[in-house]
């Protein structure tokens, strides 16, 4: 007898819906086709052991499974729950009339509990377009994909509770959540906020500038001086996700198996902090099985890379075009998946080997052209794509000691949000620029409009620096930014030399 039942397998951040077409018929032998990884040729083993325990067993008899499209590469465990209710379905052992409603997926342990799975909000949404009744999946992933609406999410623990659907009409209870209650329940500030640096006042306002226009930023200084404690602060004054931001966020994390356990939306911005020693595969994402890499799991976030020259140079070479692009695309020879990187960029380093300035007064002194070779590590067109440099100096014991608190972050992210505000008016239009960053050259020609001695300004700078077009554009967005924040509709000399002041690496001493 044949029985089709629906699974999905996910590339990229989409879903596909698998058919899982079981006959069984007389004679002997399990025949399992259709571009099965490893993972799911064991899982013959999972289901006799599950269906045992459980009362039921796969029938001496030949069993042909095809996994449609059989081109299509299928991997994982999660077909399993999939695969032992089609064996009984078309082994007569249940009836299960209304199986083609629903889509089912999980992982079996041996005594038949399910296993939570990845990938469940893009199969989920999948799973709605197409019209399915109902998903049934593991208890652990049912508050995931109860995010989306219009399809019936069924949480179970074991697969006698699925059998019993099935077979003898038993209810299962659908998971239905709020996701505006949710997502704003979860709206709670991080723990780390500004009110708890002490002095950095200048740092301060260039962390607000680069949160009020999404820009990437640098911060070099001696060990000590603060760098990542600004940098862990960031995320405290970033606007809250949009509901679309969160979805998004929480989908890429669904395929990298990274959403927690009976979690639905992610409402906070997400912060990763890779270690120096990752991979270029590890940050921009890749494998034989293509997974989100660093860069992408900091989608709508912050991607703070600390230390950035201890950072291997042709990991750092493979951001470039992510940064300008906002998105990674990794082909194969079969197939391209496209994985979303939209990240703010926050980096952190040392001006020399010994972590000091060109200071005969340091604790350990470097020679500027020991300095000249340590900044060197990072390259030039990687820079350039930073829009602000600023220099991190240490914090005087006056202020350390002082029992003043700082402005909170709760204080700095309201003139932020104001900021984007205007922003989000200015490119109301724009499907793919949402803030200042984000422009394009047409753009910053448009909205970018200096006056006489702004132009001189930034010309002189341009020559004295020796800039290159790039960072001219750089310094265009965030003096934007900086009259936004002000409230106002024109570029002054004033928020010119300002941004200016934050392009530290492209002064003469530093990179030459």
């Amino acid at each position: 007898m044949l029985k089709k039942v629906f699974g999905s397998a996910v590339f990229g951040v989409e879903a596909t819906t698998i058919t899982v077409e079981v006959n069984v018929d007389t004679g002997i032998g399990y025949h399992l086709v259709g571009l099965p990884d490893n993972a799911i040729k064991e899982s013959n083993y999972r289901i006799a052991a599950a269906l045992q325990n459980n009362g039921y067993k796969i029938p001496g008899k030949k069993i042909i499974i095809n996994m449609s499209p059989a081109d299509l590469r299928k991997e994982g465990s999660a077909y399993d729950l999939t695969l032992a209710i089609g064996i009984l379905a078309a082994s007569k052992q249940i009836q299960a009339e209304n199986l083609e409603d629903f889509l089912i997926m999980g992982e079996l342990s041996l005594d038949g509990k399910l296993q939570p799975i990845k990938g469940v909000l893009p199969i989920a949404i999948k799973a709605q377009e197409e019209g399915f009744k109902g998903f049934i999946l593991p208890k652990e992933n049912a508050k995931e994909a109860a995010i989306v609406s219009g399809l019936d999410v069924y949480g179970v623990e074991n697969i006698k509770e699925v059998i019993h659907y099935f077979d003898k009409g038993e209810a299962l209870i659908p998971t239905i959540i709020n996701v505006e209650e949710e997502f704003n329940k979860n709206l709670n500030f991080p723990e780390f906020d500004f009110s708890d640096v002490k002095g950095q006042e200048s740092i301060k306002r260039c962390m607000e500038i680069a949160a009020a226009g999404g820009h990437n930023i640098i911060l070099i200084g001696p060990p000590g001086a603060g760098k990542t404690m600004l940098a862990k602060r960031l995320p405290s004054i970033l606007p809250p996700m949009t509901i679309q931001e969160a979805l998004e966020t929480t989908k890429i994390h669904s395929v990298a198996g990274r959403v927690k356990a009976n979690s639905g939306i992610m409402a906070q911005r997400p912060f990763r902090s890779p270690h120096h020693t990752i991979s270029n595969v590890a940050l921009v994402g890749g494998g034989s099985y293509p997974q989100p890499g660093e860069i992408s799991l900091s989608h709508n976030g912050v991607l703070f890379l600390d230390e950035l020259p201890e950072f291997k140079r042709e990991v750092l070479e493979v951001m470039r075009q992510p940064l300008e692009d906002r998105e990674v695309t990794i082909s194969r020879a079969k197939f391209t998946v496209t994985y979303p990187s939209s990240f703010m960029l926050v980096a952190s380093m040392n001006p020399s080997p010994g972590g000091y300035f060109n200071d005969p007064d340091a604790p350990v002194t470097s020679s500027p052209a020991e300095m000249q070779r340590y900044l060197s590590k990072v390259s030039g067109p990687l820079l350039d794509r930073i829009d602000i440099h600023i220099e991190v100096t240490p914090v005087p014991f006056e202020k350390l000691s002082e029992e003043r608190k700082g402005e909170t972050s709760v204080e700095i992210r309201k003139r932020v949000i104001q900021a984007r505000e205007f922003q989000t008016q200015r490119f109301a239009e724009s499907e793919l620029v949402h803030y200042n960053a984000q422009m394009n050259t047409k753009q910053i020609r448009k909205y970018c409009v200096l006056d006489e001695a702004s132009k001189s300004l930034l010309k002189t700078a341009m020559d004295r620096l020796n800039l290159s077009a790039r960072a001219y554009d750089r310094i265009l967005k965030v003096s934007r930014t900086i009259a936004d924040l002000e409230g106002s509709a024109d570029i002054k000399g004033s928020h010119i030399s300002e941004a200016i002041q934050y392009r530290s690496l492209d002064r003469e001493g530093w990179l030459g």
